[in-house]
């Protein structure tokens, strides 16, 4: 067993057992267990293992380690402390390639702030789910914008497709909300309250597009913030100003006619009267919930059974939902109001995040009970944060959209005791700052701004983060195994 304490023989000392999945960094077993300084940190563990007696590579690895799931990001000792164990503990330290960076790929300029994006690729999941192969190179993006246009983008930042004005069949206010439910499909929401579903059609050279619409949903009586779909049922989930949870078809012969008073009244019926054409058939909700005594924010479906919708709103709370009989499952009170959701079902087919007014994430399972909803709090964040998505490569990341101009990248193990004003417990920090690219260089803040809110943002394997937001700009940043480690 070595001993690599160095001269400070007065100083604690820990045995550790160097362990990872990554053959190519592999230490003999002879060289695994180690007497090393209390007082080491992961910079210090980094450089023992890349010294010539170890792993003896051509050039330095930067290393992480992790300790029983989580990420050191202390000393040995205060982690001992920390976790009531003494001296005389062997400590397992798994160790990893340090995480790479989501370093800047593109932007592509809009006409206006764009409230929401989303991305289609052969990983993503309305590419998974159509079963058609989206090669590469013809990934898409998509953005909604408060011009009350969609855009589709090819990663050349060229628009191939917008979709019609208000007077053909678009939407007559801003659009908040805007997925790809197939590779041929998409789904908008807006604040004129209504849903609509468009026909997504490209040329065989794939340089240009037509975005038709086909069909427009009535029922909310506010604005609709957001909206999930799941491709293989047909359904869209829908979250309204109204303080209710809207759930939907895209078939048109299985779908409710729309209420006769929504579409004679509202801000879509201006828009009906100055049409040269009314044939766009309008079609009502499968079921409307009011739950909520607030504005909801967010509703997603449960990732593995899209028959568990959850919900996140203003009042508060975070409630789950049976869709099959519209009924009330459970519901979770939070400390401030909530303005987006996302589900990690690779940790867990229930672990929720959702970002809040208050400028932090809240980590809570549904499962546990409710006097111990609260799993972990993210910090780090200036603003209030309105979008989530989670990382695509990884069970323990996520990205996060905030007001306050940035987008941060998660990992679940980077954590540590939270301190008395942060409410103890567990809390996470960013693991990296994405900022926004419009920014850099001095460049002017808009005029009469609070500066460059993120509005939305994604998460794609083959594309990277897609985030957009006041400056009118879709950014693109892209890091492969952003939080994925070997093993995890």
């Amino acid at each position: 067993m070595a001993d690599v304490s160095g001269e400070s023989s007065r100083q604690g000392q820990v045995q550790v057992y160097f362990n990872t999945d990554s053959p190519d960094i592999e230490l003999p077993e002879e060289k695994r267990q180690l007497i090393v300084p209390t007082d080491v940190r992961r910079y210090g563990l980094s450089q023992i293992l890349n010294s010539e007696s170890m792993l003896d590579t051509p050039a330095p690895i930067p290393l992480d380690f992790i300790i029983n799931g989580t990420f050191l990001r202390t000393t040995l000792d205060e982690y001992l402390t920390a976790n009531g164990l003494s001296s005389e503990t062997t400590v397992n330290l798994h160790y990893v390639r340090s995480l790479i960076p989501p370093l800047y790929e593109a932007s592509f300029e809009h006409d206006d702030w764009i409230s929401c994006v989303d991305v289609l690729s052969g990983s993503s999941r309305a590419g998974a789910w159509e079963g058609r192969e989206v090669l590469a190179g013809q990934e898409r993006i998509l953005s909604g914008s408060y011009d009350g246009l969609l855009r589709v983008w090819n990663k050349s930042g060229q628009a191939i497709a917008t979709s019609v004005s208000s007077s053909a069949g678009g939407h007559t206010s801003s659009i908040k909300s805007a997925r790809f439910i197939s590779p041929t499909q998409i789904a908008s929401s807006a604040l004129d309250r209504t849903i609509r579903i468009w026909k997504y059609t490209e040329a065989q050279d794939h340089f240009s597009a037509e975005l038709k619409p086909v069909m427009e949903l009535y029922g909310h009586k506010g604005g609709i913030d957001s909206i999930d779909v799941h491709g293989p049922s047909n359904r869209i989930l829908s979250a309204s100003t109204d303080g209710s949870i809207g759930l939907w078809t895209t078939q048109k012969s299985s779908a409710p006619e729309a209420p006769s008073n929504m579409i004679t009244s509202g801000p879509t019926a201006k828009r009906r009267k100055i049409a040269t054409s009314t044939s766009t058939p309008q079609r009502g909700p499968l079921s409307l919930i009011s739950s909520h005594t607030a504005p909801v924010t967010a509703a997603i479906f449960n990732p593995l059974d899209s028959t568990v919708a959850y919900s996140a709103s203003q009042d508060h709370t975070i409630k789950t939902f049976d869709l099959t009989t519209s009924g009330l499952v459970d519901t979770r009170t939070t400390s401030h109001p909530l303005l987006s959701l996302t589900a990690l079902p690779g940790i867990s087919t229930q672990l929720l995040a959702a970002g809040t007014t208050a400028r932090h994430i809240t980590l809570l399972d549904p499962r546990m009970s409710a006097s111990s909803t609260q799993i972990m709090t993210l910090r780090g964040h200036t603003n209030k944060i309105v979008s989530l998505s989670p990382d695509p490569e990884s069970n323990y990341g996520l990205v996060s959209g905030s007001h306050d101009g940035t987008c941060r990248v998660w990992d679940l193990r980077s954590s540590r005791q939270g301190t008395k004003d942060e409410g103890g417990g567990l809390v996470g920090e960013a693991v990296y700052v994405v900022e926004r690219d419009s920014q850099k260089g001095g460049a002017k803040r808009p005029v009469g701004g609070e500066g460059i809110k993120v509005f939305g943002v994604a998460w794609d394997k083959d594309v990277g983060i897609v985030s957009a937001g006041e400056d009118k700009m879709v950014q693109i940043n892209r890091g492969r195994g952003v939080t994925r480690v070997e093993g995890s």
